[in-house]
């Protein structure tokens, strides 16, 4: 069996995930429209210099939703990705809705699965941090 496989469902079995993404694509909007937030939300490790991998995710969410992609990009990459799988879930939705059919996409974690999630994780962590100066900023 292979770790991730797609299929056609008579029912929605990812629900949940239409409705963060509905919720994520709207504070990215609110990030747009109205600016970043005042209060700090940086974790305590980024006040001494260390980057986490969601670090400069706000930043790059906005710079998204007003389509500065290389800024977005140059913030956190996973930000402008995460945002594409947010707008391919609405769709995947609207697919749904008018059609009685929804996508399903399955997958089990599996070895091969958990070692490329570990290494795209050290590979964000490492960018991040090599680019500490742009994101203490």
């Amino acid at each position: 069996m292979a770790s991730v496989g797609l299929r056609w469902d008579s029912s929605d079995r990812h629900r949940v995930w239409t409705y963060v993404a509905a919720a994520g694509l709207l504070v990215g909007a609110m990030l747009a429209i109205f600016g970043l937030p005042p209060a700090d939300v940086h974790t305590p490790l980024h006040h001494v210099g260390i980057m986490d991998p969601l670090c400069g995710g706000t930043r790059a969410l906005r710079y998204t939703m007003l389509t500065e992609w290389r800024l977005a990009w140059t913030y956190n990459p996973l930000s402008p990705l995460l945002a594409v799988g947010a707008v391919l879930a609405l769709v995947r939705h609207l697919v749904g809705v008018l059609s009685g059919r929804w996508l399903t996409i399955e997958w089990r974690w599996s070895k091969p699965v958990i070692v490329v999630l570990a290494l795209a994780v050290i590979a964000l962590a490492v960018n991040q941090q090599l680019h500490a100066g742009l994101l203490a900023s």
